[in-house]
């Protein structure tokens, strides 16, 4: 299980969050994504710590904690969701799907 860390300042680094977060145990992991276009962070990471234990004491600790002048929202990751069929099976925001007869009236 990962640590979603959000409302994060865009000058914020791996190793800043790396630093913060060591202070509640061993830091396994951090990600930071970064925008494709301008090549800055997006806002957010995901943080894996080395046990759940750790991961709590961290939640507990910085969540609503002000950094870099911002205050954090830290809680456990949801699982990424998948989002392959997202794009098939019919229908639209249009509503209905499928046919072609009479398509073009939208």
């Amino acid at each position: 299980m990962s640590i979603y860390v959000g409302n994060l300042s865009y000058e914020v680094t791996q190793e800043d969050l790396t630093s913060v977060f060591a202070e509640h145990g061993s830091v396994k992991r951090v990600q930071l994504p970064t925008d494709r276009e301008t090549g800055r962070p997006r806002g957010f990471a995901f943080v894996e710590m080395g046990t759940e234990a750790e991961e709590t004491a961290a939640i507990e600790a910085l969540d609503g904690a002000e950094w870099m002048g911002r205050d954090l929202k830290v809680n456990k990751a949801k699982p990424k969701e998948d989002r392959s069929g997202s794009f098939g099976g019919g229908g639209d925001r249009r509503g209905g799907g499928g046919g072609g007869y009479n398509r073009g009236r939208y």
